[in-house]
């Protein structure tokens, strides 16, 4: 895989990779940014996100299950100091749909956890990521009851 940046001006700057998309990329205010793409850091807890959701997703309808909405969401804690890397993530994931199980939303998690995300993977190594979900029965967002929530944790 092979991806670049490009300068545009100040600390702006456009991003892409072998697919040909391309992101912006920039830096806030505080630092002489004008707040015009994304961060850095916020691309990696986006690609988290991503990375997981598509093995999910993938893993959820091989296993027939019927998902009306679906959404995933990364809380990262960072250093106080300079460089403030990521020291651990908190993944939230949110299952609507008909008749879904419990137990294809944690075997979906830890195939993705232990197998499939490249992502979560590369960032376990360095920091601590835990996994929680709900599931909900309905349609829609704002047409759902919460059934349960729950965590995964890799055994042993």
């Amino acid at each position: 895989m092979n991806a670049k940046v490009v300068w545009s001006q100040g600390l702006s700057f456009t991003g892409s990779a072998d697919t040909g998309f391309e992101v912006p990329l920039g830096a806030s205010a505080a630092v002489g940014g004008k707040e015009d793409g994304f961060r850095p850091l916020e691309l990696i807890a986006t690609g988290l996100a991503g990375c997981t959701a598509m093995d999910v997703v993938s893993i959820m309808t091989k296993k027939r299950q019927e998902l009306t909405d679906f959404r995933v969401s990364v809380a990262t804690e960072q250093a106080t100091e300079h460089p403030r890397v990521f020291t651990a993530a908190v993944i939230e994931y949110e299952f609507t749909g008909h008749g879904i199980k419990e137990a294809a939303v944690r075997r979906s998690l830890e195939l993705s956890a232990t197998s499939y995300c490249a992502v979560q993977a590369m960032l376990g190594r360095i920091m601590p990521i835990e996994l929680r979900y709900s599931i909900f029965e309905g349609d829609a967002v704002d047409a759902r009851e919460l059934l349960l929530r729950g965590s995964w944790e890799a055994e042993g």
